[in-house]
């Protein structure tokens, strides 16, 4: 089968699932126009209102303090660097404060794995949290910093977990996937784990009722082969959870590596050279094939931060439903270099709303939320992309 009859395969009603190896035959030769055009009638059949979400957060990053040494993070610090920082309860609740003077509905609170912070650290911060501020959701750490957390403290992560929960955490975020494929993963993050751990802590983190998100950084001289396989094991385990009665990832968002400051970036030079990272087209290419893939996964996320707006506003007529979130104080992508690391309530009204839709404010299970239209114009769409 050629990838135009794939692609037109999936143009009908009810299209057949995506074979694995369909899913890299059209990521390595399919037109990227048509492959744009198949994964936006695939979300309209999915989502058949004309609206666009987007959510109003804060990112707080607690502490900077990590022991595991991604090569592309530019953020972290290790224990005892003079720049390492832990904030207190009183910092992240003014910072909660100023988010909810604008109407913001969540924090997604990370950090790294910081050997130092034992288990009543986190209980109490989410407690009284929870107490100060109950109508914000607290989307907190990540599977690998549940890891660190279960190391320091003696117990299993889904104890961890559920200590965590009952202490007023509602959702665990998809941070520290990258790639779900051991051969890559092992050679940018050797002391994160293996991406059965990573499962498996969503996987609890769901069976409790936890919210959580599939993440997916790309870029790092990996094979389309090997992109296809991180979304193969994120399908998996959504079926599974399907399947159980659980809600599974809400929503599934990738981007491409920043390398700008880091030391993946720096370290790939000389004669062994690879493409890293991925053009503005490479990551439309992702995020269309991921929409068509996911058939048991709503919501496809565009990513503003990494990629600008003008792109995420393509994504939108490629398969993304979602144009993420304001991201109201961001460290981790600005440490790589970038400087997109914040948009206003009001710029992502106007890019929806440029590309045709209606924008529509939500909170992070992806319930509607009311809110006020801040940016108003007769829809057009956007000039054709240009790579």
């Amino acid at each position: 089968m050629s990838w135009s009859d794939i692609i037109e395969s999936q143009i009908s009603p009810n299209p057949p699932r995506l074979t694995v190896e369909e899913a890299i035959l059209i990521y390595e030769e399919a037109e990227l126009n048509e492959l744009l055009h198949v994964a936006h009638i695939r979300r309209k059949q999915m989502i058949r209102d004309n609206e666009v979400t987007y959510l109003v957060d804060r990112n707080i990053n607690y502490t900077n303090v990590c022991t595991i040494n991604c090569q592309f993070c530019s953020f972290y610090r290790p224990p005892g660097h003079p720049e390492v920082y832990t904030q207190s309860v009183e910092q992240i609740s003014e910072r909660i404060s100023e988010l909810e003077k604008i109407g913001g509905s969540r924090i997604l609170m990370q950090g790294g794995v910081n050997p130092d912070l034992p288990l009543s650290w986190y209980t109490d911060l989410l407690s009284e949290l929870s107490h100060r501020h109950p109508d914000i959701d607290l989307d907190c750490f990540s599977p690998i910093e549940i890891e660190g957390i279960a190391d320091v403290c003696g117990l299993s992560t889904f104890e961890v977990l559920s200590k965590l929960k009952a202490a007023g955490m509602d959702g665990l975020p998809g941070g520290g996937a990258e790639m779900l494929v051991d051969d890559v993963r092992m050679d940018i993050s050797p002391l994160k784990g293996s991406a059965d751990n990573w499962l498996r802590v969503m996987g609890e983190a769901q069976k409790l009722g936890l919210t959580t998100s599939a993440t997916n950084v790309f870029g790092f001289g990996e094979t389309p082969s090997n992109r296809v396989e991180h979304m193969d094991r994120i399908r998996e385990m959504q079926d599974g959870a399907i399947s159980e009665g659980r809600m599974g990832f809400t929503s599934f968002i990738s981007w491409p590596v920043q390398l700008e400051n880091n030391s993946f970036g720096k370290r790939n030079r000389g004669s062994n050279r690879v493409e890293l990272g991925a053009s503005s087209s490479e990551y439309l290419r992702h995020l269309a094939v991921s929409r068509l893939f996911f058939d048991n996964i709503r919501h496809i996320q565009a990513s503003w931060p990494t990629m600008g707006l003008e792109v995420a506003q393509i994504a939108l007529l490629g398969g993304a439903d979602d144009a993420g979130s304001t991201m109201m104080e961001e460290n981790v992508v600005s440490a790589s270099g970038t400087d997109r690391t914040e948009a206003s309530e009001f710029e992502l009204q106007r890019i929806i709303s440029m590309a045709g839709f209606i924008p529509r404010k939500r909170d992070s299970r992806y319930n509607l939320l009311e809110a006020t239209r801040l940016f108003e114009i007769e829809a057009v769409a956007p000039p054709p992309f240009q790579n």
